[in-house]
């Protein structure tokens, strides 16, 4: 089997699908060797299984993972288990908690005067946990993203490397400085057993082990990697991947939305902004820029991924094995106001002029549908598809994915609208919920998470008001609610707090925890 980061684009996931069924049927693993797939959402993982069951006759011995948790397990598999932990000290869960600590240690000095300035009224600690909470998010968004900001900060040269030119530098605000400070603070506040065990470290420890190795490949990595449908990845990440690919077969298939080179594209306003920042003066007209508006205001995710692909992509290499066949892009003759949409934007065409406009009959491919509440939004989308299925008879619930920006706020929603039905109501729609985290989607109430996931043993003032609502809270004795409601005002804490078991939690019908320790996907 060949090695190497083999990348194939295509604009429409039935094609992908299509090729990777031919691809496992032409290039099979041993009988009981699994088959890894990185993919972006539990959804997409589902709908990839059916379909692959649909071209093969059976979906068996597929092994569907997201990319941060695969990379974190690539991680341990090279350096050692020993070298690196199961769970790291750095994830958002455990700074959160650090970050808790020790601000209230840190405003005293002249650096943190915004972080002071914002906590002044904190009596209960409400705002310096909502703090920590959004600084432990953004230092792992900087151990992904921006790691050489971390290592410039770390070794005390407080600057913000550019992301184009890594030997050029932007202005570091100076009400921004207690960012570097508070990340020093943070690795000072760690044994030095722990201060290397940041993502952007053991990164750098993995891509050099890598690099070291000449030969056979490192026990424990799987021979063939299919990343399927994933429309953005970090820098980090696409440079593990291509070191892993020295030693592995990687299929990468991108769904990219475009035909043509589209990595320097630029909407608008940042064209505009670009060119005051040159003159200083205001323009009296905008600046010419024949690209697609829409592709280009929100495809810059995928346009930064795109670039960075090219970096290490080397289709020589690989051309030949698919006879020539890397870029799957179908052009269809568009009959309805979405497939125009799209197929202007695999063409990157400009928005014509006003005059110039065809005249396009409104149909229902495409909708904008306004709601006053998130609740009102789930009510129409029901509608909607009740619609749809009556219809069109040869439409099946499975055929449907609804895409939210945030499915824990929707959840509550969509299981109001959608879950209040029986089975035998003709409005009834089987559904499922993906990619929920295993706290949110427990029975057991949302306040008592901190007590029994935080380290340990450690948890936050309990302050609840709604915590009996739920079965396993209702159904308890009237002595353990009673011993409950006591803890939770403070008068008595039961010892056995913090370290829950499968005996002392089989009362409350505590379902059993399947959490697997790594950095979340």
């Amino acid at each position: 089997m060949q090695n190497g980061l083999m990348v194939l684009h295509g604009n429409r996931l039935e094609t992908l699908t299509e090729l990777v069924a031919d691809w496992l049927q032409r290039e099979p693993l041993s009988p009981l060797e699994t088959e890894t797939f990185l993919v972006q959402s539990n959804g997409m993982a589902q709908w990839l299984k059916l379909q692959l069951a649909d071209a093969l006759g059976i979906s068996a011995g597929f092994q569907f993972q997201m990319p941060a948790r695969f990379l974190w397990s690539a991680y341990r598999t090279v350096l050692g288990e020993t070298q690196v932990p199961r769970t790291s000290p750095f994830d958002k869960s455990r700074l959160l908690w650090r970050l808790y600590r020790l601000l209230p240690t840190l405003l005293h000095n002249e650096h943190f005067g915004p972080l002071r300035h914002f906590l002044a009224d904190d009596v209960d600690g409400r705002k310096s946990h909502q703090l920590a909470e959004r600084l432990a998010d953004l230092f792992d968004a900087y151990q992904v993203y921006r790691a050489d900001w971390l290592a410039d900060w770390e070794s005390g040269n407080d600057r913000l490397r550019k992301a184009q030119d890594r030997d050029a530098f932007d202005d570091f605000p100076t009400n921004q400085l207690w960012q570097a400070h508070l990340w020093r603070a943070l690795l000072a506040d760690m044994d030095d057993s722990k201060q290397g065990l940041s993502r952007s470290a053991i990164h750098r420890d993995f891509m050099a082990a890598l690099t070291q190795q000449q030969g056979t490949p490192p026990p424990g990595l799987p021979r063939r990697l299919i990343i399927f449908g994933i429309s953005a990845l970090p820098q980090q990440a696409l440079e593990a991947l291509a070191a892993l690919s020295r030693h592995c077969q990687i299929l990468m298939l991108v769904q990219n939305p475009c035909q043509h080179y589209w990595a320097d594209i630029v909407e608008d306003k940042q064209l505009l902004r670009r060119q005051l920042d040159n003159r200083k003066r205001h323009l009296t007209a905008l600046p010419e820029n024949r690209v697609n508006p829409l592709l280009a205001a929100w495809g810059k995710q995928g346009r930064d991924f795109i670039g960075l692909l090219y970096d290490h992509d080397d289709p020589d290499s690989y051309r030949s094995a698919f006879q020539n066949q890397i870029d799957l892009f179908e052009n269809r003759e568009p009959h309805t106001l979405l497939q125009h949409l799209q197929q202007d934007i695999l063409d990157l065409e400009p928005l014509p002029a006003p005059d110039q406009r065809p005249s396009l009959e409104v149909d229902s491919s495409l909708h904008f549908r306004i709601g006053h509440s998130a609740q009102r939004e789930v009510e129409i989308l029901q509608d909607e598809l009740l619609d749809r299925f009556s219809n069109d008879p040869s439409l099946q619930p499975r055929d449907v994915i609804v895409m939210v920006p945030d499915i824990e706020a929707y959840a509550p929603h969509i299981d109001a609208v959608f879950g209040r039905l029986e089975r035998d109501d003709p409005r009834y729609l089987p559904y499922t919920l993906s990619d929920r985290s295993a706290g949110a989607a427990s029975p057991w109430p949302r306040p008592w998470n901190p007590c029994c996931t935080c380290p340990s043993g450690a948890s936050p003032p309990p302050t609840f008001s709604t915590c009996w609502m739920c079965p396993p809270c209702a159904n308890a004795s009237a002595s353990t609610k009673a011993t409950c409601h006591n803890w939770l005002a403070g008068s008595t804490r039961p010892a056995s707090v913090g370290a829950l078991t499968a005996s002392n939690a089989r009362p409350w019908t505590c379902p059993a925890s399947n959490r697997t320790a790594g950095p979340s996907a």
